[in-house]
């Protein structure tokens, strides 16, 4: 009889001495799943950037712009009047940008309302007693009719060298060459950059070619900076160019894709370069004065870099997954060493917030949150969800400490798991 008894029980005490080390077992492969998952985001983002497009040019595009109601717009996309942008630019010492055109341009007079409505006409301050031009499409003094049409000009810009990107700004200083290579006679170019200062162009070829003009140029611009993908994030960096005085009467900007590119021996610290192009538009101004109708011609050189995906994974994704991974270690601690186990989800959370300061510091303020700061977001639940399960024995009675003991080794690190690649996923 007690033997029976004896070997009845066995089974069930075998099945009680097993069941902790299939715990254990199952916390292991939810670590590891965390590994895995963090090491498969890793890996996609490198093979996605291993071979960066440096050569691809874009073609040019128009942009379109809405039209102005007090003025009288183009059929085709665009934008009014040339005028230089608060930005200092100088091609030579004596080319200072004066308009001509104004020779042959008289002061508007009351029978030069006549193609406006009312609501026009008492938009015109003082009854537009300004110059404009009463033949050609556009009214505006900046205009140039006698010019017979524009000249289309093609646009080769080079990139040789960019230096001291700023990600909290977005400014870069730039080293270029500029072509402009036209279909008729040019007039005198007055380039400047509208997102461009301190920037100064030297004539390399200006003069007798009446269809070619060649810079090299120099300068310092700012692009805006998206950070939404951070720290696997492409950064856009514009050169955007229009003339200061002509517009699309007499200037229109044409890309060259065959001339748009960067030099051979061209690097940019923490960054590989993902595409090179450029584009052109017509842009509008706001109506600056009465008859201010005369769109611009705008060129726009891009190029897109890539933060390099494991310098990224290994500064950013890796320790935080690591202070998640360290912090379930106090899963293994018993109830009774409440204060051992207490410690090691405590100084992960500090570790954690350090390493979420750290990362903010390096980046400009920002109306959204970045990857990073989902990553971070799931960190801060982990960690805390981790510290739940010993606040939990300061409140349960003594006889369930065991129960619920077993059954957050059991189910918090695929709760952590879930909540991580939430957070990565995002």
């Amino acid at each position: 009889m007690c033997g029976t008894l004896l070997f009845g029980y066995r089974p069930l005490l075998r099945s009680r001495r097993r069941r902790p080390w299939i715990g254990r077992l199952w916390q292991i492969v939810c670590a590891l799943l965390i590994v895995a998952l963090g090491s498969l985001i890793i890996a996609s983002k490198l093979a996605a950037q291993g071979q960066p497009q440096r050569a691809s040019s874009a073609r040019p595009s128009a942009a379109v712009a809405p039209p102005l109601a007090s003025v009288a717009t183009p059929t085709t996309s665009a934008g009014p009047a040339a005028s230089a942008p608060n930005t200092s630019s100088s091609v030579t010492k004596d080319d200072d940008p004066v308009n001509s055109t104004t020779a042959d341009a008289v002061i508007q007079s009351n029978g030069d309302l006549s193609d406006l409505g009312p609501e026009d006409i008492d938009a015109i301050v003082g009854k537009g007693k300004v110059p404009i031009h009463r033949s050609g499409r556009y009214r505006s003094p900046l205009a140039n009719p006698s010019f017979g049409g524009p000249a289309i000009v093609k646009v080769g810009f080079v990139i040789s060298e960019i230096r001291d990107y700023q990600i909290q700004d977005g400014s870069f200083s730039a080293d270029y060459f500029m072509s402009f290579t036209a279909d008729k006679t040019l007039p005198k170019l007055h380039p400047v950059f509208t997102n461009g200062h301190d920037t100064n162009c030297i004539p390399i070829v200006d003069v007798p070619v009446p269809t070619f003009r060649f810079y090299r140029c120099t300068g310092t611009f700012t692009s805006p900076v998206d950070l939404l993908d951070y720290p696997f994030d492409t950064q856009t960096l514009d050169i955007s160019m229009e003339d200061a005085v002509y517009g699309v009467d007499t200037i229109v900007f044409e890309a060259d894709p065959l001339r748009t590119s960067l030099d051979a021996n061209f690097r940019i610290s923490g960054y590989s370069v993902a595409k090179v192009g450029a584009s052109t538009f017509k842009h509008q101004y706001p109506s600056r004065f009465d008859r201010d109708d005369l769109y611009v011609s705008r060129y726009r050189f891009t190029v897109a870099l890539d933060r390099f995906a494991q310098s990224a994974a290994f500064s950013v994704f890796f320790p935080a997954f690591v202070i998640v991974i360290i912090s379930l270690i106090g899963l293994w601690v018993p109830p009774e060493e409440l204060e051992v186990r207490s410690n090691a989800g405590a100084p992960m959370l500090a570790a954690a917030v350090l390493f979420h300061y750290a990362l903010v510091q390096s980046l400009p303020a920002t109306g959204y949150l970045t990857h990073a700061d989902k990553l971070m977001l799931g960190v801060y639940v982990s960690l805390l969800m981790n510290m739940a399960t010993t606040w939990v024995f300061m409140v349960v009675d003594e006889e369930r400490v065991q129960f619920w003991f077993r059954f957050f080794r059991a189910w918090t690190p695929p709760a952590t798991v879930l909540v991580m690649a939430v957070s990565v996923l995002a």
